[in-house]
């Protein structure tokens, strides 16, 4: 699985016009999963989104984690397995079966949620208008095969 992480000071998400998403302060996740990701890969990301400490202490260090700060996730399932390498349009051969991705997007959101953090979600497989704003900006990769 594979997330795109960005720390925000507001976050929305909405399919035809209507909001389906909101958050303050927190953390808006893209979530992309994999051909050959499973439980764990979720498990991973989900604890990689809480105990991340990329917000601010007292002293200006990224020192404390969407929990510590009382924040929430607004997790958006995305197109991270799009392979751009060759050609000009993106391959999606390493992207899981939709029925997977959409299992273990929801087991992601309930993992997040078992461990106290406030979660919104989006609508799988839908069209849908993102719009944030980025807090620092700050802004990370993460890959539950840790190949970056």
């Amino acid at each position: 699985m594979r997330i795109v992480c960005q720390r925000v000071l507001e976050a929305e998400v909405k399919v035809n016009e209507q909001p389906v998403g909101k958050i303050g302060k927190g953390l808006l996740a893209y979530l992309g999963v994999g051909k050959g990701d499973t439980s764990n890969d979720a498990q991973f990301i989900a604890d990689k989104l809480v105990n991340l400490r990329i917000f601010a202490d007292e002293a200006g260090k990224m020192n404390r984690s969407v929990l510590d700060i009382g924040g929430d996730i607004l997790l958006i399932n995305f197109t991270l397995h799009g392979d751009c390498r060759k050609g000009r349009r993106p391959g999606f051969d390493a992207a899981a079966e939709p029925s997977l991705a959409e299992e273990l997007y929801e087991k992601t959101a309930a993992l997040v949620a078992a461990q106290g953090v406030g979660v919104e979600k989006g609508v799988f497989g839908q069209y849908m208008q993102v719009s944030s704003v980025n807090d620092g900006p700050v802004t990370f990769l993460l890959d539950s095969a840790k190949q970056f």
